[in-house]
């Protein structure tokens, strides 16, 4: 694990993003409120907060931080649902991978509640979009 002990504890904020495609029946079912097992959209925000909350469990080498605010958001569009996750906190180190996990585990639980009106769903393009903070500052993804 790397030594973050001589490290100022700064503010620190980052956003990921993923998409979740499906094909035009399933999006349909999903804006009706017709898929099975409930809300995906809804059950995948919690999922993700909860998710990011627990990321130095699931990452190897990865530090607990103290997080003070994890947000998922998730909007239909005509492919299939498209989520963004941003985790922020005080700490020696950035929230990068919290932000990362919160993305990946809502597009999981996306798929998970529409599996059974479509198995094909494709989940893609998990990435960093941006990052405040830290030693080198500020990064943004170029559109």
């Amino acid at each position: 694990m790397v030594d973050t002990g001589g490290k100022a504890a700064t503010a620190r904020r980052a956003r990921a993003s993923v998409r979740v495609l499906m094909s035009a029946e399933t999006v349909a079912a999903l804006r009706a409120g017709r898929t099975p097992k409930g809300d995906p959209l809804e059950t995948a925000r919690i999922a993700g907060i909860m998710a990011a909350k627990r990321t130095a469990e699931l990452i190897p080498l990865c530090h607990p931080l103290p997080l003070t605010h994890v947000d998922v958001r998730a909007e239909v569009r005509d492919e299939g649902v498209y989520l963004e996750a941003e985790a922020s906190t005080n700490a020696q180190t950035g929230v990068e991978m919290e932000a990362l996990t919160a993305a990946a585990v809502a597009a999981l639980t996306v798929y998970d509640m529409c599996k059974a009106v479509e198995k094909g769903i494709t989940i893609t393009d998990l990435r960093l979009e941006e990052k405040t903070g830290g030693k080198s500052g500020g990064w943004r993804r170029r559109k």
